[in-house]
């Protein structure tokens, strides 16, 4: 999330924090395809994490794209930590470690997709190749200890690298080596919503299969494909994981609020300061009962800074997002978002779907979960592999998106951008299992090509 929320409403009923998610409902004509992409930043010579400070550091590289750019600086005690386009709503921010994240204007088409990331891309290679910085696309830094990883001067970071270790065993690991590529899709009601939400936490797992691409931890082979899939499993599971209970009856905006009033916080925002309030709830902060500001009473910012720090599989907030894929080399990229769009912005696509998924159970949506990060596509579900699943998946989104028919300037419709995982199916294996070939092969035991192969 690049900018933390500003508007200081205060809040005097539950209805108003409904009533907040619910401003995401829009008739169909309006829906957007929002693509967010981490990447991790590494020196040309030696392929070393890039520090925040210096001439040739993150803070230099983010002032060098405020003048490439001309958009608005997201600054926080003297120091930009993002940049912010006014006019057409995309932004760029920081992830703790340094990480590089573009999270793209709302657009019509994966076809803007692409071009807004080509344009992204282009851009940031030209401030940041003079600086001798270069951009991974994995999902896990493949050779850096947690040690080595440098923290950018967010408030919000310090909080959580303080609280982590509390909660689970992954979680400055998560925050500070991983990288994610996510889709942020539309709804136009509240049931619309509901079976959006339901059927993309169940196929989450066949994301997180198909971008697969975090197989190596300091240097060797983890055990995963997924190792990112794998650390979210004992990160914070308070906030985090396949909500089951977004399947039982009643689920809806206000379950949604529910849930959110429970989860822990970590900090409340009061101008530049962030106070440290992690571990609360913010049920009791909106009753004006919190140990750590008594008496006072939340706002509207304080409610969508907190939604920003939920993390289930997908997440609602006046949008739904998609959570479950590695980081990923350029190309592979735009196959995330019309992974998702085929299967979710389409009616009949999105019915086909919930057919695959609505008869699973939270054990076995659970078990799916579980088994991927290691299994990828031979995980199971009742009788079939995720393999079988996935291929389904693939095929009905590449039906939606025909239905769609949004034509590039070309003449092709969508379905091109399913063209990597196309591959990917035909192959059979993950990504990372042909990084696991290679690192066994040509790259004789060794990770560092991967700065050369998987570079943007």
């Amino acid at each position: 999330m690049a900018r933390d929320q500003i508007d200081m409403t205060p809040l005097q009923s539950r209805d108003e924090l409904v009533a907040w998610i619910e401003t995401g409902v829009k008739p169909v004509s309006e829906f957007r395809i929002g693509t967010e992409h981490e990447k991790t930043p590494f020196t040309l010579s030696g392929h070393r994490p890039v520090p925040y400070e210096g001439g040739r550091g993150i803070g230099a590289l983010l002032e060098g794209m405020k003048l490439l750019l001309g958009w608005e600086p997201i600054m926080e005690r003297g120091n930009i930590i993002g940049l912010y386009d006014v006019t057409g709503g995309g932004a760029i921010s920081l992830e703790p470690g340094g990480q590089f994240e573009l999270s793209g204007a709302p657009v019509e088409t994966v076809h803007q997709t692409q071009g807004e990331l080509m344009a992204h891309l282009a851009q940031v290679r030209e401030i940041a190749t003079p600086l001798g910085i270069g951009f991974l696309g994995l999902g896990m830094t493949p050779s850096w200890s947690r040690a080595e990883m440098p923290m950018m001067p967010k408030g919000r970071y310090k909080i959580m690298t303080n609280y982590m270790p509390k909660v689970g065993r992954y979680g400055l690991d998560m925050m500070y080596r991983t990288c994610t590529v996510q889709t942020n899709l539309d709804f136009s009601s509240e049931a619309d919503m509901v079976k959006k939400l339901r059927v993309s936490v169940a196929l989450q797992p066949v994301a997180t299969a198909l971008f697969a691409n975090s197989p190596f931890t300091e240097g060797k082979p983890n055990g995963f494909l997924s190792f990112r899939s794998e650390i979210w499993r004992d990160t914070d599971n308070a906030r985090a994981g396949m909500i089951p209970w977004a399947f039982e009856d009643g689920m809806g905006f206000e379950r949604w609020v529910d849930y959110a009033l429970d989860v822990p916080m970590y900090f409340v925002k009061r101008g530049d300061e962030y106070i440290d309030v992690a571990g609360s709830s913010f049920r009791a902060f909106f009753e004006g009962k919190s140990n750590f500001l008594p008496g006072e009473r939340p706002t509207l910012s304080d409610w969508a800074n907190h939604l920003s720090t939920i993390f289930p599989e997908v997440r609602l907030k006046r949008y739904l997002e998609m959570r479950g894929a590695d980081g990923v080399p350029w190309g592979r990229l735009p196959a995330l978002p019309a992974f998702w769009v085929g299967l979710l912005y389409d009616d009949t696509s999105l019915d086909a779907a919930w057919e695959i998924v609505k008869h699973w159970n939270a054990q076995e949506r659970q078990a799916l979960r579980d088994d991927v990060p290691r299994l990828g596509f031979k995980a199971r579900i009742r009788d079939r592999y995720l393999f079988e699943v996935a291929k389904e998946c693939l095929r009905l989104s590449h039906e939606g998106l025909r239905r769609r028919a949004r034509l590039d300037h070309s003449g092709r419709d969508e379905t091109r951008h399913l063209e990597p995982l196309q591959q990917i199916i035909d192959s059979g294996r993950a990504p990372a299992e042909e990084m696991l070939e290679k690192f066994r092969g040509p790259w004789h035991g060794s990770v560092e090509p991967a700065y050369d192969e998987y570079a943007f």
